[in-house]
C-alpha cells in the first residue's frame, strides 16, 4: 500500500508533501536555511560584516571582528515581523488568496568586554582582545498561508481521472498484510487512535472515510490473507481548502573571543548553543456536493510541535591588507541538534442521511470528530557546514562598503536517531538522508551593504540574495531575497539604530503526493521586519 499522508505541506516543501509524522528533507531544510542575525546595524547592512568587524554580528558571522572593537559596549533589540502570502493552486479558476502572519520578537541583546592596550604601550605584538556574549535571532518561522481549489475530471497520459482519484483520499486506497487489518481494526474496536503503526489509516478509519475489507488468496491459510482499503464513494468536482499557520524561530546564544595581533591581523573563536521553536497548525478540508454520495466534506487537522537545542563552533580571520582594506573568512562547524516532536491529528467528517453508494458501515449523521493520541519523537540533526569570506572597503570618516559571500551544502544534512531519549529509537534514518541528498544541492549566499556617516547619523543600505539549495528544475524562483536599509545616531556613549528587513520568496508545493496526480500549491511570500537597538558604549 502506498501510503502518504498529508503533512504540512507549505512548509518549504517542494515536489511532494512531508510525512504527517515522519522526519524528512524539509526539517533538515528549516534548520539549515538560516537568515543573517544581530542588532539593527547588522540587519541595515544586510549581515554584511565577515571582514568589517567591530560589529556585534561578527559574533555569529566570523568572531575576529570582535579583535576591532576599541569600547565595551551592551545593547538590546527588540523586533516586529510582518508577514503576507498570495497562495494558489495551479490550474485551478480560484484567484490567489492572501494570509498573513505577524510577530514581536527579540532580534539581539549582547555585552561586549574589550580590553586594549595603550599605544605607549609595545611589550606585546598582541594589542588587545575582546570577549562578547548574547543573543541572536537567526531564522524566522512564522508564516501563514492559504489557498482553495477545486479538483474536476482530467485526463493524464491518455488516462482518464476523476476528482476523487486526483483527491487526498486515493493516497489512501491500495492493499497490506493481515497484521495491517488487524491493527486498524484494533483501533476502529478500541477507539485509541495512533499514527505510529498505520500513520493516518487508522484515524480515517475511525472517521468512516475509508473501509478495510479483508480478501483470502485462493488455496491460502487465513494469514495469508490480505487487506483492500478503499475510501469512501465521491463523485463530481471537489472542492479543496488549505491553512496553514507556522510560529517559532531559532536563536543562538553565542561566547565569543577576538583578538588583534598589531592592529593587522585578527583571530576569533566563537561557540554557539543554539534554540529551536517550531509550531504549525494545518486545517485541510474537501468538500462534495453530489446527492447520490453520503459525505459531504471532512476536515483534517493536524498539529506539531518541534523544540530543540544544538551546539556549534566558528573559526574567524581578519587581514588589514591596507589601511581601507579588510579581508576576512570564517568557518562554522555543522550543527548538532537534538529535536523532539509531538504530533496531533483529527478528523471531523460531515455525513448526509440519503444517499445511494454503498455503506458498510453506519455512519454518524451530521458533523463528528475522531481524534489520534499525540505522537511524540525524538532524533538528532546535523546541519551543514558553512563557510564565509568577505572584503570591507573604509571611507575615512564617511563610512564603508562591505561584501560577503557564504557556502552552504544543504545536502549535507543529516538525521538520526537518538536512541539515549525514551521517545527515540534505532531508526537508521537511511531513506530520509537519501531523500536529503537527493533533494538539495549546495548554494551560495550573497550579502552586500554599505554606511554613510554624517557627524553622529548615520545611513545604512543593504542587499542579499540567499541562493535556491532545491535541486529540482521548477522554472520558479525560490532564492530568498533581502532588502534592507537602517540609520543610526551616536551620540557621546549612547547609539540608537534602526533597521528595516524586507524579504522575499516563492514556494512550490503539494498537500499530499499521488504519483503527479497531486495539487501544486504557488505560493509568493513576503516579510517586512523592523528592529531598534538602543545601547551605550562604556
Amino acid at each position: 500500500m502506498k501510503k502518504r499522508i498529508i503533512g504540512f505541506s507549505l512548509a518549504l516543501v517542494v515536489g511532494q508533501a512531508s510525512h504527517a509524522f515522519a522526519q524528512g528533507p524539509s526539517d533538515a531544510l528549516r534548520y539549515s536555511r538560516l537568515q543573517f542575525g544581530g542588532p539593527a546595524r547588522t540587519l541595515g547592512i544586510a549581515g554584511a560584516n565577515v571582514a568589517l568587524g567591530a560589529d556585534f554580528g561578527n559574533l555569529t558571522s566570523n568572531p575576529a571582528g570582535l579583535g576591532l572593537f576599541q569600547k565595551s559596549e551592551v545593547h538590546l533589540t527588540p523586533g516586529i515581523g510582518l508577514g503576507q502570502s498570495d497562495s494558489r493552486l495551479e490550474g485551478s479558476s480560484a484567484g490567489a488568496q492572501n494570509a498573513a502572519k505577524n510577530s514581536f520578537h527579540i532580534a539581539s541583546a549582547g555585552l561586549v568586554l574589550t580590553n586594549r592596550r595603550p599605544d605607549s604601550d609595545q611589550s606585546s605584538n598582541w594589542r588587545g582582545g575582546t570577549f562578547a556574549l548574547g543573543f541572536s535571532r537567526l531564522a524566522d518561522f512564522n508564516v501563514a498561508t492559504t489557498y482553495n481549489g477545486t479538483l474536476t475530471d482530467r485526463t493524464v497520459n491518455g488516462r482518464a481521472y476523476t476528482a476523487d482519484d486526483q483527491s487526498y483520499l486515493a493516497t489512501l486506497r491500495g492493499t497490506a498484510g493481515l497484521n495491517y487489518y488487524r491493527n486498524i481494526r484494533q483501533q476502529g474496536r478500541s477507539g485509541n487512535y495512533n499514527t505510529v503503526d498505520n500513520g493516518l489509516d487508522g484515524l480515517a478509519y475511525g472517521a468512516y472515510l475509508i473501509n478495510v475489507d479483508r480478501v483470502r488468496i485462493p488455496g491460502g491459510t487465513i494469514d495469508d490473507s490480505i487487506t483492500s482499503i478503499t475510501s469512501r464513494t465521491r463523485r463530481g468536482p471537489i472542492g479543496q481548502e488549505e491553512r496553514v499557520i507556522s510560529r517559532g524561530s531559532v536563536s543562538q546564544f553565542d561566547l565569543g573571543y577576538g583578538g588583534s595581533y598589531r592592529d593587522r591581523l585578527y583571530v576569533g573563536v566563537g561557540l554557539g548553543i543554539v534554540s529551536s521553536n517550531y509550531r504549525t497548525e494545518s486545517n485541510f478540508t474537501e468538500t462534495e456536493s453530489d446527492p447520490t454520495t453520503r459525505i459531504n466534506s471532512y476536515r483534517l487537522r493536524e498539529e506539531r510541535r518541534v523544540s530543540g537545542s544544538g551546539i556549534n563552533a566558528r573559526l574567524g580571520l581578519i587581514y588589514r591588507a591596507a589601511d581601507a582594506l579588510r579581508i576576512g573568512a570564517s568557518i562554522q562547524t555543522p550543527t548538532f541538534m537534538r529535536l523532539e516532536d509531538t504530533y496531533n491529528a483529527s478528523f471531523t467528517t460531515d455525513f448526509s442521511g440519503s444517499g445511494t453508494d454503498v455503506v458498510p458501515r453506519s455512519l454518524p449523521v451530521g458533523v463528528s470528530s475522531v481524534e489520534a493520541q499525540p505522537n511524540d519523537y525524538a532524533y538528532t540533526l546535523t546541519t551543514p557546514f558553512r563557510a564565509n569570506g568577505g572584503v570591507a572597503y573604509t571611507l575615512g570618516k564617511h563610512g564603508f562598503l562591505t561584501g560577503d559571500v557564504e557556502y552552504v551544502g544543504y545536502g549535507q544534512a543529516r538525521l538520526n536517531n537518538d536512541d539515549q531519549n525514551a521517545n527515540g529509537d534505532d531508526n537508521p534514518f537511511t531513506t530520509e538522508n537519501k531523500d536529503i541528498q537527493t533533494s538539495y544541492k549546495s548554494a551560495v549566499n550573497l550579502r552586500f551593504g554599505a554606511e554613510g556617516r554624517f557627524d553622529v547619523f548615520r545611513v545604512r543600505l543593504g542587499y542579499a540574495r540567499y541562493g535556491d539549495p532545491y535541486k529540482a528544475d521548477t522554472n520558479s524562483e525560490r532564492a530568498q531575497n533581502f532588502y534592507t536599509a537602517g540609520a543610526g545616531l551616536r551620540q557621546g556613549n549612547f547609539f540608537i539604530d534602526a533597521a528595516a528587513v524586507y524579504t522575499t520568496f516563492d514556494q512550490l508545493s503539494t498537500p499530499y503526493s499521488l504519483d503527479g496526480l497531486e495539487p501544486t500549491i504557488k505560493t509568493n511570500n513576503n516579510r517586512y521586519t523592523t528592529s531598534l537597538t538602543a545601547g551605550f558604549t562604556f
